[in-house]
């Protein structure tokens, strides 16, 4: 929606021409439960009048059946448009909304506030240039807070303005605020968020919202809305360093060939020497190719077509850089992951990883650390769950561009896509800092083994060990070792059976010894027909001894595969 302008009703086409032409804003709504993000983005509409009559008329009758907010209308429910938001009064999904004013174009994420949709805020805030992080004036600084503040510092959101909210129930006491403003500083003062605002509000009866509040006299500050029409962005973005990373390949006949995409950073122009990464290849602009026509100049975020004076070889995922500043590529870098699966991360699993318009093999090889957004502590980590956000090292099967992402943007970020799936399950920032220490290959060559049992069980994910299963007959052994196989290797674990049987003569009669041999490089074995293999869990069909003791007369197959993996879980070997 725009705002209102004579313009519109003397002359559209210039109308139309100013609209196009204002600087677009995104900023994001985030912070703890309840804090009033989506009350606040439903104030910002409503008071700048955003809002279209027959919109705010079903409002008024919404909020009497799920509104929260007594007899005043509930302007959340702008924003708030899943049935099981409004039923529990939160927010649960991104929802956008987009507006105007006579001094710049917005579009809001509004992002839900729930620890475990820390996610869904993550992916909100990718695209914005500035965020508002509420607080509740009557709680202060809430974990969520943090949370949320962590990560905007680490998508490099460099704007960001504290709304401390609901201060309708403290008496706009600057004493409080003063207070809620301490505390937040202190915890940001190690974070990179350059750009820090605060204003006193309250977005439900909308006190310096879009305008002053009397009630406020203290506040020598900006109204929200004038501060998001003020923030400088303009020079957020990279021009120095180009980076065009090739979407499509346009060949409509013999006598053309164009390369689209869109410029991440950097600008260009015909005549420009490029390289292409990353094979190396160079030449030059020949023209740079829009549909209105030939543009003497492209910059961010321009979306064109450029056709190269040589034939060389460029194909969807290459990216274009000055020739005069070509970056390294590399196999190996490190980066900030946010894991957004409900099934943990295995380390040394392969993935796809999708950066800019590339896509390549890889994953992560080892996790530096994992961060407590909390406190900001560094804790060592073997794996990470839903939501948590740790340093790691990744490899990918083919040099890519590694540039860090506070400066690029673009080219600094991926997601991680299970190839089984074919489901996002993180997304990453890229670290250039100096502090990567990645081994060179050359650090390799040693005669001394260099690989240890710990670190194979951290690159597979789990606990090595031996499963001795003896007695019963020679087909209830074999059901339950291939049914506990499948079941294990289902859930992502490096597992081998042993059976006599299927072993080489070499190897026959050494089953206790080749079983440990395995399990000494990282696997859980499951061992058939030996009761006492060292160190091994022994599981009896039959028998009266064992950690684990099965009757498979009693029991049914799939009795008897869950009965051990329970007593593998017990040993944290499943």
């Amino acid at each position: 929606m725009s705002h209102q302008s004579d313009l519109i009703a003397t002359d559209i086409e210039a109308y139309l021409a100013q609209h196009e032409n204002k600087e677009l804003l995104r900023f994001l709504t985030c912070g703890s439960v309840d804090d009033g993000k989506s009350t606040l983005i439903g104030r910002l509409l409503h008071d700048s009048k955003m809002i279209y009559e027959d919109q705010l008329a079903a409002i008024q009758n919404d909020s009497k059946k799920v509104g929260t907010t007594g007899d005043e209308i509930d302007l959340a429910l702008l924003v708030d448009g899943l049935a099981a938001e409004r039923e529990q009064g939160i927010t649960i999904d991104v929802a956008y909304r987009y507006f105007s004013t006579s001094k710049r174009k917005f579009i809001i994420a509004d992002t839900p506030g729930h620890e475990q949709y820390t996610r869904n805020m993550a992916t909100g805030a990718s695209t914005c240039d500035l965020a508002i992080i509420l607080i509740d004036a009557r709680h202060g600084v809430q974990v969520q807070t943090k949370r949320h503040s962590f990560i905007v510092s680490l998508l490099g959101i460099k704007h960001v303005i504290v709304a401390v909210n609901k201060m309708d129930l403290v008496d706009f006491s600057q004493e409080r605020f003063e207070q809620i403003k301490a505390d937040y500083l202190d915890f940001t003062r190690n974070l990179n968020l350059p750009d820090v605002e605060f204003v006193p509000l309250s977005a439900l009866k909308g006190d310096n919202v879009v305008s002053l509040s009397e009630k406020s006299p203290w506040y020598q500050g900006e109204p929200l809305m004038s501060l998001l029409e003020s923030v400088e962005i303009a020079h957020d973005r990279n021009f120095d360093d180009l980076r065009f990373p090739v979407q499509y390949v346009n060949r409509p006949h013999l006598d053309f060939r164009g390369y689209c995409g869109t410029l991440t950073a950097g600008t260009v122009k015909p005549g420009d020497a490029v390289t292409v990464l990353p094979s190396g290849k160079s030449s030059k602009v020949k023209s740079i190719v829009t549909f209105d026509g030939d543009l003497d100049e492209a910059f961010p975020p321009m979306s064109v077509t450029l056709t190269l004076e040589d034939e060389i070889d460029v194909s969807r995922g290459d990216i274009l850089v000055h020739s005069d500043k070509v970056p390294d590529v590399t196999s190996r870098f490190d980066a900030m992951v946010v894991w957004m699966s409900e099934n943990a991360l295995i380390p040394g699993r392969t993935y796809d990883i999708k950066l800019a318009t590339q896509t390549v093999a890889g994953g992560i090889s080892h996790i530096r650390h994992r961060v407590d957004v909390n406190t900001l502590e560094q804790f060592p980590s073997t794996s990470l769950a839903l939501n948590e956000i740790a340093r790691c090292e990744i490899s990918v099967e083919r040099p890519i561009i590694a540039d860090d992402y506070r400066q690029h943007a673009g080219t600094g970020s991926f997601i991680i896509v299970d190839r089984l799936s074919n489901a996002t399950v993180a997304a990453g920032m890229i670290v250039n800092d100096g502090e990567q220490a990645l081994q060179d290959d050359n650090d390799a060559i040693s005669a001394e083994p260099q690989v240890s049992r710990a670190d194979k069980e951290r690159r597979y994910g789990q606990r090595a060990g031996i499963v001795a299963i003896s007695g019963g007959t020679e087909d209830s052994r074999a059901t339950l070792l291939y049914s506990t196989e499948k079941r294990l290797f289902d859930a992502g674990r490096a597992v081998a059976v042993l059976r006599e049987d299927s072993l080489p003569p070499a190897l026959k009669g050494n089953l206790s010894e080749t079983a440990q041999l395995l399990a000494d490089n990282g696997l859980v074995v499951l061992l058939e027909g030996v009761s006492e293999a060292p160190g091994a869990l022994s599981v009896d069909l039959n028998g009266q001894s064992g950690d684990l003791r099965i009757n498979s007369e009693a029991q049914s197959p799939a009795e008897q595969v869950k009965a051990l993996l329970a007593l593998l879980k017990a040993h944290a070997l499943a």
